[in-house]
């Protein structure tokens, strides 16, 4: 007997999910057609998510939709939920569908028990669908990274940046941020 692993592609795990076979308060992903199971939220991560939110959403106003912890569908066998995204702007909120990848004007993920999954599986899954900008808050080093020119399964940029340094997000060329004032 062989076996055999069951991948599952975005309508049967949105069928899943409808009929709630998962257990309430589990925190999964699809990720290339694996089922993930995520580490709960810890008091820091969370923090972390609600000061970006507090700090961007003054910054961005009408140019883009703040989207906090909630699905991206990534192609047929991906649907993961970035802990922080600004899409681009859309007349119903994305109400009637889940944004994609082309919608996504920056993508962050802020890592502390998944540091090692969003530097490795999320960051190879969000270039391959080409996010634009991907910033990976590690909580771990207390540093920004942030990637950028992505092509295959990779970002041809990437820069660490620490309190004391800015960035400007390449997408909404007139906002830069102090990381200190994120991180």
């Amino acid at each position: 007997m062989c076996v055999r692993k069951h991948l599952t592609d975005i309508n049967e795990w949105q069928r899943m999910g409808e009929a709630n076979i998962f257990p309430p308060g589990t925190r999964l992903e699809l990720i290339e057609g694996e089922i993930f199971e995520m580490a709960p939220i810890g008091c820091n991560h969370s923090g972390h998510v609600i000061r970006l939110t507090h700090f961007l959403s003054a910054l961005v106003f009408d140019n883009a939709i703040l989207s906090v912890h909630s699905p991206l569908q990534l192609g047929d066998l991906s649907e993961p939920e970035p802990d922080f995204m600004l899409l681009k702007p859309n007349d119903d909120f994305y109400s009637s569908r889940h944004p994609t990848a082309d919608d996504v004007l920056l993508l962050i993920e802020v890592a502390d028990s998944s540091l090692s999954f969003d530097q490795n599986q999320k960051l190879r899954l969000y270039a391959s669908h080409n996010i634009p900008e991907y910033w990976l808050m590690n909580l771990n080093d207390a540093c920004l990274e942030v990637y950028r020119q992505p092509h295959d399964d990779c970002y041809g940029e990437k820069t660490t940046l620490r309190i004391g340094d800015s960035v400007t997000l390449s997408q909404l060329n007139q906002i830069t941020i102090n990381i200190a004032d994120i991180l």
